[in-house]
């Protein structure tokens, strides 16, 4: 139980490290003063992911109390405080994240009550949101059921959840697959091994729309839809770690109005929206 338990502990402190040397989408922050380098990820944000304000609905956020489990840079959370929720919270596990977005609140005048805390352990009474957000993130902690039952736990009888986690069968996997697996001499390695070692921070995971229904099984209303991302796309600069030449060709020759119009249901993106019984 120990070894399980310093093991759960020593990967999630790997999972922090990697943030903490970059936050999620800080790629796309540039220019010469912090504000305008805040500016411009929030601007390419949302117009590279245009779907996200459909699936994050933060008008709806008004009068309610509101919490975001992952800030990142906060532009999200910066959107969900301009809403006027009645009170609004934001954790993440690192203190970058904390300070980019304590930081981008100011620049607007604007408040949250904002820290540092583990996704499977949160820091609030049981029943104290209306709405729980969360982008992109409950698939990074080591144990990610543990951190949706925290969200369950948290939220009020009818409260919300609209949560973004990894879909298994994605564009995104296959390519990975087709480049760490196939073209080394290895087409049997599980998906499993792929995102954990491959994909962003070590030990990633991603979730089949069965495998997702089992994660939010204390739910219900539960609605999952996937959606192609940029990594699908191969748009932006998606594939950091990747970088090299047939990448490069790749980007230049990807179809992707063919993507778009026959493989929907391949992106890496699942959009789950629950409500808590």
């Amino acid at each position: 139980m120990t070894d399980t338990f310093n093991g759960q502990e020593q990967r999630k402190e790997d999972v922090r490290l990697f943030w903490e040397t970059m936050s999620c989408g800080e790629v796309y922050a540039e220019g010469d003063s912090l504000a305008a380098r805040l500016e411009s990820q929030a601007r390419l944000r949302y117009e590279m992911e245009p779907y996200l304000r459909d699936f994050a609905r933060f008008e709806g956020a008004r009068g309610l109390d509101v919490l975001e489990v992952g800030v990142g840079m906060g532009a999200d959370h910066c959107e969900l405080a301009r809403c006027l929720p009645r009170s609004l919270s934001g954790v993440d596990l690192t203190e970058r994240a904390v300070e980019f977005t304590r930081k981008r609140l100011a620049l607007y005048g604007l408040t949250s009550a904002l820290r540092q805390a583990d996704a499977e352990k949160l820091p609030f009474e049981d029943q104290t949101f209306d709405l729980v957000y969360s982008w992109g993130v409950l698939h990074h902690s080591p144990d990610t059921q543990k951190a949706i039952d925290e969200v369950w736990r948290v939220l009020r009888p009818g409260g919300r959840a609209r949560i973004m986690i990894y879909n298994k069968w994605s564009i995104v996997g296959l390519l990975l697959w087709a480049r760490y697996g196939l073209a080394t001499g290895r087409p049997f390695v599980p998906f499993r091994e792929i995102y954990a070692q491959h994909l962003e921070s070590p030990g990633t995971k991603a979730y089949t729309i069965r495998e997702a229904e089992q994660l939010f099984r204390r739910f219900s209303d539960i609605r999952i839809r996937p959606q192609l991302s940029m990594g699908d796309l191969l748009e932006g600069k998606v594939g950091q770690r990747h970088q090299g030449l047939a990448l490069s060709m790749a980007k230049a020759l990807w179809p992707r109005s063919f993507v778009r119009r026959a493989l929907p249901r391949l992106g890496l993106y699942l959009l789950i929206d629950a409500r808590r019984t």
